[in-house]
């Protein structure tokens, strides 16, 4: 758990990082290949990270802009990384513009389990 906001966006911002290089490096070709056969394709695990920030968040009652729609997938790779930019410095934003380090300790409802908003 995290006890500060400075110490979780160190983190996040890693890991941002991190995501952000790796939508930046697919193409629109790459979208439609499957993780392994029959499974999800590139796309839909990119689209499904894209989306999920605003998802997950949406409890915490953090308020910022952000898609939430799964369905379509884009066939642009650039739109699924720009989307990431933008959610993800919308969510940087809300966060330490709306929360102090106490907001961590909240406890949330996450998908019908009750979790405080530092997991």
């Amino acid at each position: 758990m995290y006890q500060t906001i400075e110490g979780f966006l160190q983190s996040w911002t890693y890991e941002a990082e991190s995501t952000q290089k790796m939508l930046d490096a697919l193409t629109d070709e790459s979208l439609s290949q499957e993780i392994a056969p029959e499974h999800r394709t590139l796309g839909r695990v990119a689209w499904h990270i894209v989306t999920a920030i605003p998802v997950i968040l949406s409890g915490t009652g953090l308020k910022f802009e952000g898609e939430t729609k799964d369905y379509p997938v884009p066939t642009s790779a650039k739109t699924i990384a720009d989307e990431y930019r933008k959610v993800n410095a919308a969510f940087v934003e809300a966060l330490q513009s709306e929360w102090t380090d106490k907001d961590l300790a909240t406890i949330n409802d996450f998908f019908g389990r009750p979790m405080p908003n530092s997991i």
